[in-house]
């Protein structure tokens, strides 16, 4: 590459963030469902034929934005996994959680994009599943690492359920019994709706110490998935 086309490289990814940046603005006040690339470009200075050299269409601005929030949050997990010693696994999994509700409470529009209502009309790509499976593989790795070292356990599955669960076990987390894999779907389901509840105000008057609340709910998540007590 030369200085010519390193330079255009620079500029492309210079703007590239500044509209990324004013989408984000236009979320927080407007909601995803209003996003506009003619407001995004109007707001920029930019014409709208400019901007959609960038960004063919709505759909792409927001799956970039989607894109980018998913991996923002699975950088948050996994980074704060990374500061707790392997073999403590209940820790390793309230970690991430509580790395997951700071995340989501410091961004709650970001949030919002991601695990909110569905945007009208638009429906996400297939290249958005590995930045959105992040989070739920670092969860996974810690039951696996249970699995395989002291063992999991009080996790029970109901017969009728066992071919569902074999399956989400074959999809999802090749190695783990179905138990495992049922159970841990529950857990991530509850995760993200205790998070939610906090993030959309449903805690308001209910809760008032969150934090010790979540972290509680958290550790029994971890134990219902068949952690060893810590």
């Amino acid at each position: 590459m030369n200085a010519a086309e390193g330079a255009r490289a620079r500029a492309r990814t210079e703007v590239t963030a500044a509209i990324k940046d004013e989408a984000r603005r236009q979320l927080a006040a407007e909601g995803a469902a209003k996003l506009s690339l003619r407001a995004v470009a109007r707001e920029l200075g930019m014409v709208s034929s400019a901007l959609y050299r960038y960004f063919p269409s709505r759909d792409d601005l927001l799956t970039a934005l989607i894109i980018d929030a998913y991996d923002s949050l699975g950088e948050a997990a996994e980074t704060a996994q990374a500061d707790v010693p392997e073999g403590e696994l209940t820790r390793r999994w309230t970690t991430v959680c509580e790395a997951v509700r700071g995340w989501a409470l410091a961004r709650p529009h970001e949030y919002a994009l991601i695990y909110g209502s569905p945007v009208p009309g638009y429906a996400a790509p297939a290249t958005t599943v590995p930045s959105a499976a992040r989070v739920t593989m670092v969860l996974i790795g810690v039951v696996r690492d249970a699995h395989d070292g002291p063992g999991l356990t009080g996790v029970s599955l109901p017969d009728e359920l066992r071919p569902e669960a074999e399956r989400m076990a074959a999809d999802i987390a090749p190695g783990l019994p179905p138990e495992a894999a049922s159970a841990m779907v529950a857990a991530w389901a509850e995760l993200f709706g205790l998070i939610g509840f906090e993030v959309f105000g449903q805690f308001t008057r209910v809760v008032e110490d969150r934090e010790r609340f979540f972290r509680h709910a958290a550790a029994r998540l971890g134990a219902s998935v068949g952690l060893p007590a810590a």
